[in-house]
């Protein structure tokens, strides 16, 4: 008796006659792709881990640095006054103990600062006159250094007010220990940006330093390093409050031969009180 073989295409293994897969069964290739792509994710996962653990550490460092220094000025001035107490002069040790006390404060204060500002976006926001906030910034300090206005009214920002003065603060903190002679403040529309810029005819900043000088507690080697005082977060802190604004931050050369910080921010709508 001759038997019929049945002839089944599917058994030979042939892609065309095949039947539909079982789920997940062409899928099954994927984890190969995935795994061969793994080691230079892995490798980018982890390079991007190590940026972040030495930006913590420089951080870390920096901060402990800037509290440690007066801390150990005053220990010092103290524990002289204790040994020689018939030759201090209270007074002195006073008024030098408070200065520390003062810088400590201030750093303490920045560091806070610093974190509240990172921490989520801004409430509070309002169309204001730029260029009537610089004026009442600008009035309410001890001027330095001579500062000169170039200011275009009606450039009009969505901002949280005492932000945004605190922003101009640490600029024209920043500008008035570096300049020379004078520092310039200029508020104009740019595009659908309003640009804020203040400048100081200091010694500038390098450009390989550009970036750097936002970062928390950083030196640069020329006059631009952190011996004239301040916390060494006031840049930082000026680059997160931009930020939060949704705007940008950087710094060129100035036409007086110093730095140029550049504030952009998008435009809002004319302020209250103003008309079309």
């Amino acid at each position: 008796m001759s038997v019929m073989c049945h002839h089944d295409p599917a058994a030979t293994g042939d892609p065309s006659t095949r039947g539909p897969a079982f789920p997940g069964e062409d899928e099954a290739a994927l984890p190969v792709h995935a795994a061969e792509r793994m080691p230079a994710g892995l490798a980018d996962a982890g390079t991007c881990l190590d940026r972040r653990a030495e930006q913590r550490r420089r951080f870390l460092a920096g901060a402990s640095h800037e509290l440690l220094t007066p801390l150990a000025g005053l220990r010092a001035q103290l524990e002289e006054a204790r040994l020689h107490p018939a030759e201090t002069d209270v007074t002195e040790l006073v008024d030098c103990s408070l200065r520390d006390v003062d810088r400590l404060q201030a750093v303490v204060s920045d560091l806070l600062l610093l974190l509240k500002a990172g921490a989520k976006p801004p409430l509070g926001r309002r169309a204001a006159d730029l260029a009537e906030l610089v004026r009442t910034e600008v009035s309410c300090r001890a001027h330095r250094s001579p500062v000169l206005l170039r200011l275009i009214p009606g450039v009009a920002v969505h901002a949280v007010e005492h932000e945004i003065h605190r922003l101009l603060g640490n600029l024209l903190d920043n500008a008035q220990r570096h300049a020379r002679s004078r520092v310039l403040v200029e508020v104009r529309q740019e595009d659908a940006h309003a640009e804020l810029a203040v400048s100081d005819d200091g010694g500038g900043v390098a450009e390989a330093d550009r970036e750097r000088v936002f970062e928390p507690f950083t030196r640069l080697e020329e006059s631009r390093g952190r011996g004239r005082g301040g916390s060494g977060l006031g840049l930082t802190i000026a680059r997160e409050i931009v930020r939060a604004h949704g705007g940008t931050i950087g710094v060129e050369d100035a036409a007086e031969g110093g730095a140029r910080f550049v504030v952009r921010l998008p435009l809002a709508g004319p302020p209250p009180g103003r008309g079309e």
